[in-house]
C-alpha cells in the first residue's frame, strides 16, 4: 500500500520528471530512502518511517492545497512534500541512522536508532536543500518551503516569520498534521 501511494505521487511530477527521477534514483539506490526511520526514537523511529512519513506530508499537502491554494502547482506540493525531510537520511553512502546496538538504550530507553558520527553536522532542512537542489531545480517558494518546513518551532526560522510563502506555510501546516494527527492516530478519536 505504502508502495503505491509512492509510486502515485511520483507520477504527478510531469515538469521536472527527468531531474526528479534521476534523483530518486540516487535515493533509492545510494540511501536508506526506501527502509530508513523518521527519526531515533518518537516520529516513527521503525523501518520505512521515513518514507510512510514523506507520503503522508505529500498526501496531506495535496489536500491542503486543493482548499486552501489551488494556484500552486500539484508538482510543488509532491517535490516538497516528497522531499523536505531527505536531509535524514544523511548523504549517499552514509545514513544518518543507525541501528541503535546499546540494548540497554533500546530497552530502557527507546532509543532504537543512533546518529551516525561519519555524517557532517548540519541542520535537517538544510541538508534537504542541499541535496535536492544537486539535482532539482527549485523554485524560490519551494526552497523556502523545504528550508522553513518546521515553521516557527525552530528558532532559526524567525527570520521568515510573517514572510512565508504560502506553499511554506501549508508544507508546515501539512507536516504538522500528518505526525501529529495522522501517525499519532489522533484522526481516530
Amino acid at each position: 500500500m505504502l508502495m503505491g501511494k509512492y509510486e502515485a505521487l511520483k507520477q504527478k511530477v510531469i515538469d521536472r520528471k527527468e531531474a526528479f527521477d534521476r534523483f530518486l534514483e540516487l535515493l533509492e539506490g545510494e540511501t536508506t530512502w526506501l527502509t530508513s526511520p523518521a527519526s531515533t526514537r518518537f516520529h516513527l523511529a521503525e523501518e520505512q518511517g521515513l518514507l510512510k512519513h514523506s507520503v503522508g506530508v505529500a498526501e496531506t499537502l495535496l489536500r491542503f492545497r486543493k482548499f486552501l491554494a489551488p494556484a500552486i502547482p500539484e508538482e510543488s506540493c509532491v517535490i516538497v512534500g516528497l522531499l523536505h525531510d531527505v536531509g535524514k537520511l544523511g548523504m549517499p553512502g552514509k545514513p544518518l541512522y543507525l541501528p541503535n546496538d546499546n540494548e540497554w538504550m533500546v530497552k530502557n530507553r527507546g532509543i532504537r536508532y543512533k546518529i551516525n558520527p561519519d555524517v557532517v553536522v548540519l541542520g535537517l532542512a538544510v541538508r534537504s536543500l542541499y541535496l535536492v537542489t544537486q539535482y532539482i531545480p527549485l523554485s524560490d517558494a519551494e526552497a523556502q518551503a523545504i528550508a522553513y518546513h518546521d515553521g516557527q518551532y525552530i528558532d532559526d526560522n524567525k527570520i521568515i516569520a510573517h514572510r512565508e510563502e504560502p506553499l511554506t506555510l501549508l508544507v508546515h501546516w501539512a507536516d504538522y498534521w500528518t505526525a501529529h494527527i495522522y501517525e499519532e492516530g489522533r484522526d481516530k478519536q
